[in-house]
């Protein structure tokens, strides 16, 4: 592939930091860059400014309301999305089920929720995770059991992002027994406000709530809800998989965190000098730039096979983008010392303007530290990655 940005890659870079310039709106802007906590209405509302845009579903094909993009143009707008501060776009709608009801649902059901998620007047959460099954994901036991035209759906997730703002949610369910742990699973759309659902809180290492268990007694759901084939949804869940894992290496992200890493250390002191300067800090931060160098190719390698959906690749991108993401955090919190460890909940909440520490850059970066732990866990752990690597592209 060509690496090198073309005109119109350069005039669409400009036409997109033209608008984000204009319609970022800056209290967002200033949550992002600073680590602070956003809420639902903080996504809903960068939601919306893009979807009014046409620029919510970068990866979206036209038909189905997206932009029609180059997948040089769709890395351009993620990195300088990034780069500017925007508030993610919520994955589990746009990025995660929509690719599968494009790809396998019935035309009803891309009638009925395509639009939905455009407009972010559903807001999905994932139910894959179960205690006992998570990166072992097919040892899954929550049920559907068939009766007439309704799945009646019993058990457990947990670790659900966000189930608490959901309106829909996205479940692997058990509905054969009977036959091989992967071959009797079905891929059920299931709105959060039926009857028989309980959203639980689990509370982070951070103080912060942002995952969930979520349990299911006697749940009716149509079975018109039913994505594709019954006791196919194995098939579906590792084709949304790939396209998790693809998101999760957030090049752009890195990017604008290892600037914010460089600016840390060039205020930061040791013998006199600025951190930036020592040399062996100064190299761990060099080898972390070129390996974040080598994964954006890697990316745009991935992006540029447009005509497939992603394979095994993709668990490359997880493994190696979530060790840069820790890296990065490592990092900021050793530069700042001491000044890191103070935590200020209600500064990350936003509750008052500065920190009680005196120290609003480096404020954030314990609580940033421990919520990156999680990374190298969602989307299938890197040790499960690892093994896809080794059976599926090195033949091991």
């Amino acid at each position: 592939m060509d690496l090198n940005y073309t005109s119109e890659d350069l005039a669409f870079r400009d036409q997109v930091r033209a608008f984000l310039e204009a319609e970022l709106p800056s209290d967002l802007q200033h949550k992002v860059l600073n680590h602070l906590r956003l809420g639902k209405d903080d996504y809903v509302r960068w939601h919306k400014i893009l979807a009014r845009q046409g620029w919510v579903a970068p990866g979206w094909p036209k038909e189905y309301g997206g932009p029609g993009w180059t997948p040089a143009q769709r890395h351009i707008f993620e990195e300088e999305c990034a780069r500017a501060g925007t508030p993610q776009i919520m994955p589990f709608g746009v990025n995660m089920v929509a690719p599968v009801i494009m790809a396998f649902g019935s035309q009803a059901q891309k009638d009925t929720y395509l639009p939905r998620i455009l407009s972010c007047e559903d807001w999905w959460c994932q139910g894959y995770s179960e205690p006992g099954a998570g990166s072992d994901l097919a040892s899954l036991k929550t049920t559907a059991v068939r009766e007439g035209d309704e799945y009646i759906v019993n058990g457990q997730k947990t670790w659900t992002t966000l189930a608490q703002h959901a309106d829909m949610i996205f479940c692997l369910v058990r509905t054969d027994p009977g036959v091989r742990k992967q071959e009797g699973i079905s891929f059920l759309l299931i709105d959060m406000h039926s009857p028989g659902i309980t959203v639980r809180p689990i509370i982070m290492l951070d103080e912060d709530h942002e995952v969930n268990e979520v349990f299911f007694d006697n749940v009716r759901v149509p079975a018109a809800n039913l994505v594709g084939q019954e006791n196919r949804g194995w098939t579906y869940a590792k084709y949304l998989l790939g396209h998790e894992r693809t998101g999760i290496a957030a090049v752009g992200r890195s990017k604008r965190e290892l600037a914010r890493l460089k600016r840390l250390a060039g205020r930061e002191q040791k013998n006199g000098r600025p951190l930036i300067e020592d040399p062996l800090f100064g190299a761990r931060v060099a080898e972390l730039e070129i390996e974040l160098m080598a994964l954006e190719t890697t990316v745009l390698r991935v992006l540029a096979q447009a005509d497939k959906a992603p394979g095994p690749e993709a668990s490359v991108l997880k493994v190696r983008g979530t060790e840069i993401q820790q890296r990065l955090t490592e990092l900021m919190v050793e530069a700042a010392g001491p000044m890191a460890l103070p935590f200020d909940e209600a500064y990350l909440e936003g509750e008052r303007e500065h920190s009680v520490f005196d120290d609003d850059f480096a404020a954030p970066l314990l609580s940033h530290y421990f919520n990156y732990r999680k990374t190298s866990i969602y989307g299938g752990s890197n040790e499960i990655q690892r093994n896809i690597i080794s059976q599926m592209i090195l033949g091991l």
